[in-house]
């Protein structure tokens, strides 16, 4: 029993479970106060972090982008090729630079992630010779290649003889300049309007058939004045007297044409041991279908399709690359050629890739800038080798 004291002055005895239940009250109101109090506070620490994310979208993304750090660049980027509107892109970045300040000041936008991705693998996959060649990406005006061209001298040494100063290599540097390679489709701007039109899917589409023609006629035959030098415009010479600088060449025996299969064994063993290992062939598809002909002496033919699909066509065991630029055959020409074109031939660029909308110049319809810088040349030259349709 409890005791409590009265209005008249008096002590009363209370039951202990009076009490009891009193306190249990009294803690129960304060949980529920608490637990109140908690809640609140949770719900406004909620708030707080939405705005924080609202306000922090212009931060730099994190590594593993989701699709809702993705929208509002595509949105952004489509409201700008479609519109010119380029409000979208304030506050937003891409590929971890703000758009508004890497290219705003020379009047164009970084292509939107997707759309770059989209060329480059369109590019990979065309039949030039940038599938076998060495592909450098670089952020300078050109690219360096530092070959050793000679070797370092040795001799056989007694114990007791005098040691002699034997030869030093020496060291050529071969400099690939970076050239603007651009194309300029356009649409009207009813099309553009359209919704439903995929001016992403279109866009990547026509940017990409451009530079991929650009680039493969340039590898073989560019002249090198403000586009990359092609291999096939480098001197050359019989493989029996080659030097560097050139590129050896072994004669069909025939003028114009093949003097049988011999030739092509010829060039295949005219390219050192060293590069053969990783050696190709590159022809175009007329060449390849008067090569595909052809056959030994027990009458099999030396050209094999792939086993699977995808796998390149193989000449004498060497996979075959088909480059509709290689020259037809023709008296004197150079329409065969095989290498190591990683060792031989260097591709350099820079992996950005800008764009220009243009709604003036040719309304009612809008042109599209597209820039990229390409260089290339050939970075070895005792890695290729040429069949030339002669006599000698």
């Amino acid at each position: 029993m409890s005791k409590t004291e009265t209005k008249s002055g008096v002590r009363e005895d209370l039951p202990e479970e009076t009490v009891a239940r009193a306190l249990n009250g009294l803690v129960g109101d304060l949980k529920r106060f608490q637990d109140g109090i908690e809640t609140k506070l949770k719900q406004a620490e909620e708030r707080v972090n939405m705005l924080d994310r609202k306000t922090l979208l212009a931060g730099r993304p994190a590594l593993a982008r989701t699709a809702e750090t993705e929208a509002p660049h595509q949105k952004a980027f489509e409201a700008y090729v479609r519109s010119g509107d380029d409000d979208g892109f304030r506050g937003l970045e891409l590929d971890g630079k703000s758009l508004n300040t890497a290219v705003n000041g020379d009047g164009g936008y970084l292509v939107d992630p997707v759309t770059s991705a989209s060329v480059q693998s369109v590019l990979r996959a065309t039949a030039s010779i940038r599938a076998v060649a060495n592909v450098v990406n670089v952020e300078a005006t050109s690219y360096d290649v530092l070959i050793d061209t000679t070797d370092i001298g040795a001799g056989w040494a007694t114990e007791t003889g005098s040691q002699g100063e034997t030869g030093t290599p020496t060291i050529d540097r071969i400099v690939i300049p970076l050239h603007e390679l651009s194309a300029l489709p356009k649409a009207s701007q009813r099309l553009l309007d359209d919704a439903a039109f995929d001016i992403e899917g279109w866009l990547a589409g026509r940017i990409a058939d451009k530079f991929a023609r650009a680039e493969a006629a340039a590898f073989v035959g560019g002249d090198g004045v403000d586009k990359p030098r092609g291999f096939l415009t480098h001197t050359t010479v019989d493989n029996d007297v080659w030097v560097w600088d050139t590129l050896g060449y072994v004669a069909s025996g025939a003028d114009g044409a093949f003097d049988g299969a011999d030739s092509l064994v010829d060039l295949v063993y005219a390219l050192g041991a060293q590069y053969r290992a990783n050696g190709s062939f590159v022809m175009n598809s007329k060449t390849a279908g008067v090569v595909r002909k052809l056959k030994d002496n027990d009458g099999r033919f030396l050209w094999s399709d792939g086993l699977a699909a995808g796998e390149p066509a193989r000449l004498l065991g060497y996979p075959v690359l088909i480059a509709e630029d290689m020259p037809d055959i023709a008296s004197g020409s150079h329409a065969v050629a095989f290498g190591d074109f990683g060792a031989g031939y260097t591709i350099a660029e820079r992996p950005d890739l800008r764009i220009l909308r243009d709604p003036f110049s040719a309304k009612p319809h809008v042109l599209f800038y597209a820039t990229k810088r390409v260089g290339g040349d050939v970075s070895d030259f005792a890695a290729i080798k040429l069949l030339k349709f002669s006599a000698s």
